[in-house]
């Protein structure tokens, strides 16, 4: 596990990072928002799926559970687990998720699903500070998102 601390001190800079995540991003790539409401989680998928090109704007998915946003080159699934448990999500359709090499899954409040998929994944912690500064903790699980999680660090120096 490799881990790595970043910080944004604006929504503008949060955007911005996440604008620079996106370019990063190829398809197949997991990554789960864990924070409290307002650290920042949305924010980020916005600026991910703006990057990507993708039309739609994400709104938060806690009232819809799961959103899929795509172009003809990638599939973006957003989804928000803060209210169900382990035993509800199967519904959502995971295994196909999975098995699309095109898609990339922001999952925010992720524990449901954390045993469900596979272990290779980046997870991000959003922690609130003063006024609208932003500590986001990474932490790296596998070869595919320890190299995410270095090319990140490097572009965010820019």
């Amino acid at each position: 596990m490799k881990t790595a601390t970043l910080l944004t001190c604006s929504r503008a800079q949060t955007t911005a990072l996440a604008g620079r995540f996106a370019q990063l991003l190829k398809g197949g790539e997991i990554i789960f928002l864990r924070g409290p409401i307002g650290a920042g989680k949305t924010v980020f998928v916005k600026g991910v799926a703006a990057a990507l090109g993708l039309k739609s704007s994400p709104v938060s998915a806690s009232f819809s559970l799961m959103k899929e946003y795509k172009n003809k080159h990638v599939k973006l699934f957003h989804i928000d687990l803060f209210r169900l448990s382990e035993g509800e999500v199967f519904n959502l359709g995971f295994e196909e998720m999975l098995e699309d090499e095109r898609a990339i899954i922001l999952a925010e409040w992720p524990d449901p699903i954390a045993q469900m998929l596979p272990a290779d994944r980046l997870e991000m912690d959003f922690i609130l500070r003063g006024g609208d500064e932003r500590e986001i903790k990474l932490s790296a699980f596998g070869r595919v998102s320890e190299h995410l999680l270095e090319e990140l660090c490097r572009v965010s120096k820019m």
